[in-house]
């Protein structure tokens, strides 16, 4: 039953300063997204979202391309990652510009066992999605702000985690 799964994967969640595990995707456009290993020696944003039907998910995405070259200064790299399949995800690159990294086909049970993410249950007659998670890691890897939305709304913003990643920067 898809609901218990959910039950199950809700009940875990990565806290502050635990390491983000390991987890890799296909990457958009080739290669493979090796997380947290590609991110390694800089602070970083690391986004799921539900997919490319989605109209927030696309509005946090265009968000956080529009403030990419802000984040660079900042030595803050971006990834997205869904469960999409692999032309889902290259619209979403291709209609809204990201230049950063986007992972699709994650299985989203085996991703929510690893960083607890929610997963939806089906009463919206789509496959599992993962449902928004971001994560502020830090260049060790170790997360710094774990955000998990049980639902469209609750995400990170490109303004806040900016705000958040310079304060942090600033008291190290």
């Amino acid at each position: 039953m898809t609901a218990t799964a959910t039950q199950t994967a809700s009940a875990f969640r990565l806290n502050n300063g635990d390491t983000f595990p390991h987890l890799s995707a296909d990457l958009v456009g080739g290669g493979t997204l090796n997380l947290p290993a590609d991110l390694a020696g800089s602070w970083s944003v690391v986004l799921f979202y539900r997919g490319n039907w989605c109209p927030f998910c696309r509005t946090q995405l265009s968000d956080f391309q529009k403030h990419a070259e802000q984040f660079a200064a900042l030595n803050t790299r971006i990834v997205a990652l869904s469960v999409d399949p692999q032309s889902e995800a290259q619209e979403t690159v291709s209609k809204h510009g990201l230049s950063f990294p986007v992972a699709y086909g994650i299985d989203a049970q085996a991703t929510a066992a690893s960083v607890g993410n929610y997963v939806s249950d089906g009463s919206d007659g789509k496959p599992p999605y993962s449902h928004a998670t971001g994560f502020v890691l830090s260049p060790d890897g170790k997360v710094a702000v774990a955000l998990y939305s049980s639902s469209a709304i609750g995400r990170l913003n490109a303004a806040d985690t900016m705000g958040l990643i310079k304060y942090i920067q600033s008291q190290t």
